[in-house]
């Protein structure tokens, strides 16, 4: 449980009949998407600002390619409503090159690198592991064990950065908030139940990954949040969801929200779309938003 001393994310278990949805996409700078989504002649600047006005959370997948600046992190908190949230994308070079090992100056370096600056729009933060990395539950039990669950740690944390960091780094945070976790797994070998054990001992969110069928797709509840990455109904990060498929996933955000298919205990669900090559993304995303909405109506009215 999140204890008092910290300001809740979202809406708190046992204060509300329904937990709040996320829905939005992962990135939103693709030029394919200018003319399509974006309205002809958006300059690029207030694209970030275009999605807020019709989503409630995006997906930072920049800060997965590369150390973003605090510089950015600020002026993307600044772009969107107060009531945004971001879920930021762990460094590739962790999961893909250190494969969540020897990491005890690159993690201080992630969280040093501005992700703090998001302040209260700071969402879960999310690991995505590389297909040929298969599950050993030393490695994995390791790397959860060291993430900072607070914003208040967290910057204690970052103060282990190293010289590359000099004079590029944010190490505050306006006031002591709960730093949740989700990880992605495309090993099939993760598809055990010491690894949904392992996840519920961490309060991690295993993601729910839709990937046609490329990667393992795991419903287990392991966390207080549900996270989902929707990277295509038939071709992975290309192909849109039709309708039907819509309502699916919107059934299934419901059943999270309120309990009615897990626990009985309310949850936040996050959802991002990254089914973006042929700008199906933005799209699927506002209308699995509007199923959703319909769904909890009255629950929504009432709490």
């Amino acid at each position: 449980m999140t204890p008092e001393s910290l300001e809740p994310v979202g809406i708190a278990s046992g204060r509300a009949s329904i937990g709040a949805a996320r829905i939005g996409i992962s990135g939103w700078r693709y030029v394919p998407w200018r003319s399509v989504f974006y309205p002809k002649g958006l300059p690029q600047r207030r694209e970030l600002e275009y999605v807020s006005g019709r989503m409630n959370s995006v997906e930072i997948n920049g800060s997965f390619y590369a150390l973003q600046t605090p510089a950015s992190y600020v002026r993307w908190a600044a772009e969107v409503p107060d009531d945004f949230l971001f879920s930021v994308k762990g460094g590739r070079y962790i999961s893909h090159i250190l494969r969540l090992k020897n990491a005890e100056k690159a993690l201080p370096n992630f969280f040093a690198s501005g992700v703090l600056a998001l302040g209260p729009k700071l969402g879960p933060v999310l690991w995505q592991v590389p297909p040929n990395l298969a599950y050993d539950r030393g490695t994995i039990d390791a790397f959860l064990g060291a993430l900072p669950r607070t914003t208040t740690a967290a910057v204690e944390f970052a103060r282990g950065h190293d010289a590359r960091m000099e004079g590029r780094s944010w190490l505050k945070t306006d006031a002591n908030r709960p730093i949740r976790y989700a990880l992605e797994v495309r090993h099939p070998s993760f598809e055990c139940e010491d690894f949904v054990e392992l996840a519920r001992h961490h309060d991690v969110a295993i993601v729910v990954s839709d990937s046609a069928g490329r990667f393992p797709q795991m419903f287990e509840v392991t966390s207080s949040e549900m996270y989902v990455r929707l990277h295509g109904a038939e071709e992975l990060y290309v192909s849109g969801y039709p309708e039907e498929l819509l309502q699916t996933w919107a059934a299934r955000v419901h059943g999270w929200r309120t309990g009615e298919s897990t626990d009985g205990r309310p949850r936040d669900v996050y959802v991002y779309c990254d089914n973006d090559a042929k700008v199906r993304a933005p799209f699927d995303a506002m209308r699995l938003a509007e199923i959703v909405a319909e769904l909890a109506g009255p629950l929504e009215r009432s709490g």
